[in-house]
């Protein structure tokens, strides 16, 4: 017995109108790709149709990766650094400790903004959003760690200013540590390059 298929809904053509056009704005819903596609061809189709025609060729509505935005400068600086103790020895490195913070909005974040991305793409640059502006409360975690040890989690309700961190972190934590190793000590906070700096009362 014959069956008859139903006719596809829209043209190779059609189909790759809509592949272009969420791959120029991944941030397009299926709703507005179906509006785009009508207006440009007269074909209209459901937001069902444009989920399954873009899944055929592997795009797929997902939510971006937040990451904290670096400038080309950091990049650089990283860079060079990196390159300047490329030949230190496991010793040298046990005198290094690396540290960083980071802080926890308690605002809720629907996180509903989806964008169109193929699998196992997630760190592309073109499929994350940068985001460095953290509105209402939140809490502030700090850590550090070492190749022989690591800082138990710091934990702050406020705005890491400068007096907490000496008075707290550089006092409370880093000092032991350079104590302990002496004046090959190197303490390098946030990845970024030895500085000084002066607080003043």
């Amino acid at each position: 017995m014959l069956q008859h298929r139903s006719p596809a809904v829209t043209t190779p053509n059609e189909d790759r109108y809509l592949a272009v056009t969420a791959k120029r704005n991944r941030r397009n819903k299926a709703s507005d790709l179906s509006h785009q596609l009508s207006s440009a061809t007269g074909t209209t189709v459901s937001r069902q149709t444009v989920y399954r025609r873009l899944g055929h060729i592997g795009l797929y509505a997902r939510r971006p990766v937040r990451c904290v935005p670096h400038t080309a400068t950091h990049c650089r600086l990283r860079l060079i650094w990196n390159r300047e103790h490329a030949l230190w020895t496991p010793q040298q490195g046990f005198c290094v400790m690396f540290s960083d913070e980071f802080r926890f909005s308690l605002q809720s974040d629907s996180r509903r903004n989806l964008i169109w991305r193929a699998p196992a793409s997630h760190f592309l640059q073109e499929n994350s959003i940068e985001r460095h502006r953290y509105g209402g409360a939140g809490w502030l975690v700090w850590g550090g760690i070492i190749l022989v040890s690591r800082i138990d989690l710091e934990i702050q309700s406020v705005t890491m200013t400068d007096h907490i961190f000496r008075d707290v972190i550089l006092e409370q934590h880093v000092r032991l540590f350079r104590g302990a190793m002496g004046a090959k000590f190197l303490f390098i906070d946030n990845n970024a390059r030895p500085y000084q700096a002066n607080i003043v009362d």
